[in-house]
């Protein structure tokens, strides 16, 4: 196999990760291609004995944590918000959680990846599950179709400390439930039963009020093209419970670090 081929099988994962490590497609996808580049310039990156997909993942470790890309005038031409720099959050943590949860790798594995032994990359998980445990609780809705789905979600997100307002089912059953009870999350399935779309729903809701959405869907690779417009947060059917808990955990931190970087404003 050539080192396209290795690297174009895993790009959409890659992809995934990046964005939700961001949180946005624009940030996420601006590392990706600064990765790309990194293999390009060298080839030889991708000879690993663990495969090349940790070695993929390595090289963009080591783009993602230098200072000097995340400080420089090209991070923010990329579209890198300031508040979701390095600088201002707790990276390795989370690189870790996401690498063991949402990704699937090893911890032997994540451990290669982010440079550290297998007792590293447990201490970091842990310091992950602190930080993000602290959370706020938060309304959630569900656009599902399918029910046995709908109540996996709904039982998991309950287990979570969050409150479900609601199932939608149909694009009309999602706009009433959202602008009556303005979530402070949406779950949302790309492609509903009765032919409705989610991803038309979710647009629609964000017409009137901003909210952090979590795509759904059994064909991820459809929306981590990195082609036009797609979710920064997306997770593939079937899923594992660990995954959802891990993307929610992504996707409320990145609303509560918005929330602490957002100027005062001045009384009166």
């Amino acid at each position: 196999m050539s080192a396209a081929q290795a690297v174009a099988q895993h790009l959409p994962f890659l992809r995934r990760y990046a964005r939700a490590l961001s949180g946005s497609q624009s940030s996420g996808d601006a590392y990706v291609s600064a990765t790309l580049e990194g293999v390009i310039a060298d080839p030889k990156t991708l000879d690993d004995p663990a495969g090349a997909r940790v070695a993929l993942y390595r090289i963009f470790t080591s783009i993602w944590n230098s200072v000097s890309v995340n400080d420089s005038a090209d991070a923010v031409d990329a579209g890198l918000p300031a508040e979701q720099r390095l600088g201002q959050i707790t990276p390795r943590p989370r690189q870790a959680f996401l690498l063991v949860s949402l990704e699937g790798f090893s911890e032997s594995d994540a451990a290669n990846i982010l440079g550290t032994d297998v007792g590293g990359i447990r201490q970091l998980v842990e310091e992950a599950g602190r930080e993000l445990a602290a959370e706020i609780a938060t309304d959630v809705l569900i656009i599902e179709d399918e029910t046995f789905i709908a109540m996996d979600l709904e039982g998991l997100v309950q287990s979570l400390g969050h409150r479900v307002i609601g199932v939608a089912r149909t694009h009309n059953e999602a706009l009433a439930l959202g602008k009556k009870s303005r979530p402070g999350l949406i779950l949302a399935d790309i492609q509903l039963a009765d032919g409705s779309s989610g991803l038309d729903a979710v647009n629609d809701l964000l017409r009137t009020f901003e909210v952090p959405v979590i795509f759904i869907t059994a064909y991820p690779e459809r929306f981590l093209t990195g082609e036009r417009p797609e979710p920064a947060f997306l997770i593939a059917k079937p899923f594992q419970p660990a995954t959802v808990s891990a993307v929610i955990s992504q996707a409320l931190f990145f609303v509560r670090n918005a929330k602490r970087t957002e100027p005062r404003r001045a009384a009166g």
